[in-house]
C-alpha cells in the first residue's frame, strides 16, 4: 500500500474539524447553539473541500448515514404520537401505585421501565417523557425527586447501551460496522444488564437517606386518563411487532429504519385521528439536522485521508496488544464522553476503525470497547449526554417554581453520585471484556 504524507488537504481538513468540535463543546461558553456550530463547520468543510479539491456537495450527500437520520427520525414521531394519549402518564401511575410507599422499590421500578423504554427509543426521548411525570409523583409523596431524576438519566444512559437503537451512537456504530439487532444485543446486553444491576445497588447507598425517610400517603386525584386508548394500545402492538422487524431484518433484507418507516406508517392508519403535521411537528429536527452536519465533516476529513493518516500511528499499537488497547479505548471514549457529547466523539472514532479495518485488523472489540465506553461514560457529568442535560434543567425549574435551591441538581451534585456510578460501571465492563475476551474479539459476520 502507498505510503500516506502529510499535506495540505489533510491540513485543512484538520483545522475544520478542530474548529468546529471546539466549538461545539464550548458551547457554554460562546453561547452559539451546537446545531448552529455543526451547520456551519459542514458548509465550510464543503466549500473548503470543493477549493482544495478533495470535497464537494455531491460526496457530501453521499457521506450522511441516512439509515441513521431516518431511524431516528421515525422514532421521534412515533413518540409524538404516543404522548398525547396519555399511556404513559398511566404506566408511572400504577407503577406509583404498586410501590406503596416503598421509595427504593419505586425507584427500581421507574428505572425498570425506563431503562425498558430506553432499549427501543433514545435516553432522551425517554427522560423527557418520564422527568415530569417523576416530579409529579414526588411532590405528591412529599419526597426529593433529586434521586428518581438522577436514576432515569443514569439508568437510561446505561440501559440504552443494550442495544442497536437505545442510544445514538450504537445506531452510528452498528451502520458503520453493518451490526445487525441480535449480533448487538448477544453482546452488549449481558454486560449492560451487569452495569445496570451495579448501577442500582449504587443508588441504594447513594440515596439511602433519602431513601429512608417516610412518605406521604400517595395523593394523585388530579391524574388524567387515558384520553386516546385506540392509538396507545394500537402503538404498544406495533412497537412489538418492530420489535420482531428488528431482530429479523438482516434475514428480511430490510435496513432498520425501513421497520421504523412501517411502524410508523401502520400507526398513522390505526389512529385515524391523528394529525400528522402535528406529530412531525414534534420531531427533534435539531437533533436530526446535528447528525446530518457530523456525516458532512466527518465524510470531508475522510476525503482527506486525514483519518486514515492517524490511523497509521494507531495501528502498530492495536497490532501489538488489542486486548490493552481495546481497553483504553473504553476508558478514553468515557472520560472523553462524560466531558463532551458522546455523538461527535463517536463520528469522529468510527473513520478511524474503518480504516484499521481495511488494513486486516481485527477491529470487532473496538468497536464494542466504543460502545460500552461512549454509553458508560455519559453518567460521568451532568453534561455527558443530553438526557442528562434535560434531568438537570427540569430539575433546576423545580427548583426555582418551589423557592428552593437545593432541590436543583448541580454539577457538584452530578460528580458526587453520578462519577461514582460511571467509575464502577466501567470497572464491571473492563472486567467483563478480560474475562470473555475471546467472545467479544471474535470477528462477526457481516
Amino acid at each position: 500500500m502507498e505510503e500516506l504524507v502529510w499535506n495540505n488537504d489533510m491540513m485543512m481538513s484538520a483545522i475544520v474539524l478542530a474548529a468546529t468540535f471546539i466549538a461545539i463543546f464550548t458551547e457554554g461558553i460562546h453561547k452559539i447553539h451546537r446545531v448552529k456550530c455543526a451547520m456551519a463547520g459542514a458548509a465550510a468543510m464543503v466549500i473548503v473541500g470543493q477549493i482544495m479539491g478533495y470535497y464537494n456537495p455531491e460526496e457530501a450527500v453521499h457521506a450522511i448515514d441516512w439509515n441513521v437520520v431516518f431511524l431516528l427520525g421515525g422514532m421521534m414521531t412515533i413518540v409524538a404520537i404516543m404522548i398525547p394519549t396519555g399511556g404513559f402518564q398511566q404506566l408511572a401511575y400504577k407503577i406509583a401505585d404498586f410501590s406503596k410507599g416503598r421509595l427504593f422499590l419505586l425507584l427500581v421500578l421507574m428505572g425498570s421501565l425506563v431503562t425498558g423504554l430506553s432499549l427501543l427509543l433514545d435516553n432522551v426521548t425517554t427522560v423527557v417523557i418520564f422527568g415530569p411525570l417523576i416530579i409529579l409523583i414526588c411532590q405528591s409523596l412529599r419526597v426529593n425527586a433529586i434521586p428518581y431524576l438522577l436514576a432515569a438519566a443514569l439508568l437510561s444512559d446505561t440501559g440504552g447501551v443494550a442495544t442497536l437503537v437505545g442510544d445514538p451512537p450504537n445506531l452510528m456504530i452498528g451502520s458503520a460496522f453493518n451490526i445487525d439487532f441480535n449480533t448487538f444485543i448477544i453482546h452488549m446486553g449481558g454486560m449492560v444488564l451487569v452495569a445496570w444491576l451495579v448501577v442500582l445497588v449504587m443508588l441504594r447507598y447513594l440515596f439511602k437517606e433519602e431513601l429512608a425517610v417516610i412518605p406521604h400517603e400517595l395523593d394523585l386525584t388530579d391524574r388524567e386518563p387515558l384520553s386516546d386508548p385506540k392509538t396507545w394500545y394500537g402503538a404498544l402492538g406495533v412497537l412489538g411487532i418492530m420489535v420482531i422487524g428488528f431482530v429479523l431484518h438482516n434475514a428480511l433484507h430490510w435496513e432498520p429504519w425501513f421497520v421504523t418507516a412501517l411502524g410508523l406508517t401502520a400507526l398513522a392508519f390505526i389512529g385515524k385521528d391523528i394529525d400528522m403535521e402535528e406529530a412531525f411537528a414534534h420531531t427533534e429536527l435539531a437533533l436530526l439536522m446535528f447528525f446530518i452536519s457530523l456525516f458532512i465533516i466527518v465524510g470531508g476529513v475522510e476525503h482527506s485521508q486525514f483519518l486514515e493518516y492517524l490511523g497509521t500511528f494507531i495501528i502498530p499499537f492495536v497490532e501489538d496488544d488489542l486486548l490493552t488497547a481495546t481497553l483504553i479505548l473504553l476508558w478514553v471514549a468515557a472520560f472523553l464522553s462524560a466531558a463532551i457529547d458522546n455523538i461527535p466523539f463517536t463520528a469522529a472514532m468510527i473513520p478511524i476503525i474503518a480504516a484499521m479495518e481495511t488494513q486486516g485488523i481485527n477491529v470487532t472489540p473496538l468497536f464494542w470497547g466504543l460502545a460500552a465506553g461512549v454509553g458508560m461514560g455519559g453518567n460521568g457529568t451532568h453534561i455527558g449526554s443530553t438526557a442528562n442535560v434535560f434531568i438537570v434543567t427540569i430539575s433546576e425549574k423545580m427548583a426555582k417554581d418551589a423557592g428552593d435551591p437545593s432541590l436543583a441538581i448541580t454539577p457538584g451534585l452530578w460528580a458526587r453520585k453520578g462519577l461514582p456510578v460511571m467509575l464502577v460501571t466501567l470497572v464491571t465492563c473492563t472486567i467483563i471484556m478480560w474475562l470473555f475476551w475471546d467472545f467479544f474479539s471474535t470477528p462477526i459476520p457481516r
